[in-house]
Formats: structure tokens, sequence, C-alpha cells
């Protein structure tokens, strides 16, 4: 619309909703906001919470996203597969990026709220479990601390039973031609993922050259850049935890750092990273 001037008219936003917003509705703001409940005084747990809430969100973000992406693998749709993965590790970079504001702990800034954590550790983010579950790091004994969460508990056992992200990955390379062995696809998915030189070859192949296998190429970077930005977390996990707290034993009773730097150690996607040295 323009006035007789021929200069738009510029229309105010509408105000009186007669109730919540539709923002409200949509975006459960007030929900969200209303669930920091600090358990001491100290102004930097306000800090600690968001941020560990804001990492929660993410983490749930990213089981969507790759469960959707291994339906679209599952059905033989590699351009979508791609895309979705894509977007997965964006989330994953905002996922690194909500440990910059509190990275920077000292030991008296985290003991100032430390104790009110009690047994409290991310080590027991079921969500996260799931996370590890997707990327291929199954062990049925982290399932023990969901126990009294029936939901949650069932959720993880259907997880550690289902073929990972690079399960599926190899099973669409399969399908699509290359020589991936029986083994990786058929076997027991509650177990960890063992690196076989047969799925190394496959990868050296595909990397050999790109004009013959472009697709599957994009596929194989795009499940790379996912490894890299999880090493990332885990090892900025490492830092941040380490600079906040030292050598102490963490707040779940795990190790704490030393548990940490035996994480930082594992590598998810393995033959993705060995391949290479053959191209």
């Amino acid at each position: 619309m323009t006035d007789t001037g021929g200069c738009p008219i510029m229309a105010e936003p509408k105000l009186d909703f007669g109730g919540t917003t539709p923002y409200e509705d949509y975006v459960h703001a007030s929900v969200l906001h209303s669930l920091q409940q600090r358990w001491s005084s100290d102004p930097g747990e306000m800090s600690f919470l968001v941020i560990t809430q804001i990492m929660e969100l993410y983490f749930g973000l990213l089981c969507f996203e790759w469960r959707q992406a291994q339906t679209e693998m599952r059905a033989d749709d590699l351009d979508s597969a791609v895309r979705t993965l894509h977007r997965s590790v964006l989330h994953v970079q905002g996922l690194n990026a909500a440990w910059r504001s509190i990275a920077r702990m000292t030991p008296e800034e985290f003991n100032a709220f430390r104790a009110n954590l009690g047994e409290g550790s991310g080590f027991q983010s079921g969500m996260y479990r799931h996370v590890e579950f997707l990327l291929g790091e199954k062990s049925a004994s982290l399932l023990v601390p969901h126990r009294a969460v029936p939901a949650m508990h069932a959720e993880l056992e259907e997880a550690l039973a289902r073929p990972s992200l690079y399960d599926d990955a190899l099973g669409l390379l399969r399908r699509r031609g290359y020589d991936v062995p029986d083994s990786a696809s058929d076997r027991d998915y509650t177990q960890p993922y063992q690196p076989d030189p047969r799925v190394e070859q496959v990868w050296t192949l595909i990397y050999s050259d790109r004009t013959k296998h472009h697709d599957e190429q994009r596929l194989g970077e795009v499940l790379t850049d996912i490894a890299e930005e999880f090493a990332r977390w885990r090892y900025d996990h490492l830092l941040a935890t380490r600079r906040a707290m030292g050598a102490k034993v963490g707040t779940g009773g795990s190790a704490g750092v030393a548990w940490l730097e035996k994480r930082v150690q594992r590598t998810v996607f393995p033959e993705l990273w060995t391949a290479r040295s053959y191209v």
C-alpha cells in the first residue's frame, strides 16, 4: 500500500491478541524461562545452568536430524540425507560455541555452586547418550543410570539396538554397488563398531576419484565434518573441566578429567580417517 505521494505506508505491528501471543503459543518461551531454578545464590550458576540446558536442546535436535538422515539413507535418497547432515554440522558447531561462556570458569567460581550439583553430572544426560549411540559409541552398561526413568531407558535401549548413522551410510554404499562386507551391516548393533580394512578400501576408492564417486564423496565429507566437530566438542569439554576443577573426581563419581581424556582418544567413523593415508 502507498500514500498519494507514492511512498509506502508502514503498517504497525499487531499488539492485542486477546490472550497469549502466537509467538508464545509456538515457542513456549515462558516455559523455557521458567526452567532455570538456581540452587545457590551465586550469580555464576545461572550461566552454567542456561548453557547446560541449551546443550540439552542441541542434543535433542541432533538426534532428530540424524534419525531423519537415517530415514533418507534407507530410502536411498542421498541428496536429502547429505542436506540433512550438512544442517546438523551447523548444530554441532552451535553446540560447541555454547562452551565459550562457561569454559573459562576458575576453580573458585565453579566451587561457588558445584556442591549443589550433588552427584549430578552431564555423564547422566540421556539425550547425550542417545547422541553417542547414533554416532556408534555403543555400550549397554551406559543404560544403567536411566533405569529409574522407564521412558528414557526404553528409548535408549532401542537406540542401542538400532544401526548407527555410520551403519546406515555403509548400507547405502553397499546398495550402490560398493564392496562393503556383510559383516559391516549384518552384525550386533548393540556392540561398538569395529574398523574393517575392507571398509577402508571402499572409502579409499571413493576418495581416489571425485569424478566417478562424487556423490559418495559428498557423503564421506559431511560425515567427516560431523566426526571432526564432535571430536572438538569432546576436547572443549575436557579443557573446560580441566580448567574449572583440575584432576578432581567428577561430580558424578567419574574420574573427571582422566575419564574425558580417554573419551577424547576415541574416533567416530574410523575408516573415513584412515583411508586418507592410502589416497
